[in-house]
């Protein structure tokens, strides 16, 4: 079954609820053809055209993260009702990950309840970066250890904050570069941090290849004895640990390099639709099956691998 990992829906109705919250960066969403209606009618027409049974539709990275919990939370809800009911009437079609009220710990926790238990959703989705803050502090670890008790998917996703810095942010590279910047930072907090390793239940899918994480392997194993000797075990290992999507825009090097370093087995398939849409869609699951990649390989990310891990039946 050929599952797309990484696609984004948003109505004009969530988007109308976060300007109104105060959000002023939804206009990159507007009109790309992420929507209900007609938009979710051509979408179904382009995943028959490139051959994707299922995509599993997340909110990233315009997440309902707000330092208020009265907004936060009913924001959590009304977008986890429109995805599921997205869900409910296309189940062959479609999943979706359930977006929580970050950075409100217990309040995430009843959502995640809600979402997994009585809406039937397939996992979580957070932003690399919650309000700026890293994953990895201490007060979010309530959520890696119920994600964990629950054996729970987490979905990662950028938050296009171009890592915080304006190196990134002033020179029109937020998405270019800052994307797989913020990838590669989270990914290695995690390894660093030894999230894998204390939470091995929590089924973790990193954006992106995992950013440049393919590239930077070796330079891990090699200096973190000294550069983060609290790293519990060998980053390659703990890298083994997690999955990734193959958001790569269709370049079969970058590709080959996540298969070498990662593991053709810890791979899954993703567009980033609507960001990749039109031929570029197409590729972005053709591009898989690219002469220099093993066949038995490319079957794996295609038609084995989201499914064995999200439990989803054909």
């Amino acid at each position: 079954m050929r599952i797309d990992v990484h696609a984004h829906y948003w109505t004009d109705d969530y988007l109308d609820l976060l300007v109104d919250l105060g959000r002023t960066d939804t206009d990159a969403q507007r009109g790309q053809g992420a929507g209900g209606g007609a938009e979710l009618d051509a979408r179904l027409r382009l995943m028959d055209r490139a051959g994707v049974d299922m995509q599993i539709l997340s909110a990233a990275p315009l997440l309902p993260h707000f330092a208020e919990p009265e907004k936060a939370v009913p924001t959590a809800r009304f977008v986890n009702d429109q995805y599921a009911a997205v869900a409910a009437a296309r189940p062959d079609r479609f999943r979706a990950f359930a977006a929580l009220p970050m950075p409100h710990v217990e309040e995430s926790i009843v959502e995640m309840g809600r979402a997994l238990d009585e809406l039937g959703m397939a996992g979580v989705v957070l932003n690399t970066t919650v309000l700026d803050r890293v994953l990895v502090e201490p007060e979010f670890a309530p959520i890696f250890a119920e994600l964990d008790r629950r054996g729970a998917v987490l979905y990662l996703h950028p938050a296009g904050n171009s890592a915080c810095t304006p190196l990134i942010a002033d020179h029109h590279q937020t998405w270019m570069v800052g994307a797989p910047v913020e990838d590669t930072i989270s990914v290695v907090q995690l390894i660093t941090n030894g999230i894998p390793t204390r939470y091995p239940n929590v089924k973790i899918i990193n954006s992106h290849l995992g950013g440049a994480l393919p590239m930077l392997m070796q330079r891990l194993d090699n200096q973190y004895r000294w550069a983060a000797p609290e790293t519990v075990e060998l980053p390659s290992i703990a890298a083994r640990r997690m999955w990734y999507d193959t958001v790569g825009h269709g370049h079969v090097p970058a590709l080959r390099a996540a298969i070498d370093s990662l593991g053709a087995e810890r791979l899954l398939l993703g567009t980033d639709f609507p960001y990749e849409a039109g031929d570029i869609f197409v590729r972005a699951i053709e591009y898989i099956n690219d002469p220099s990649i093993d066949p038995a390989a490319a079957k794996l990310i295609l038609d084995a691998n989201a499914q064995a891990l999200l439990g989803i039946d054909n």
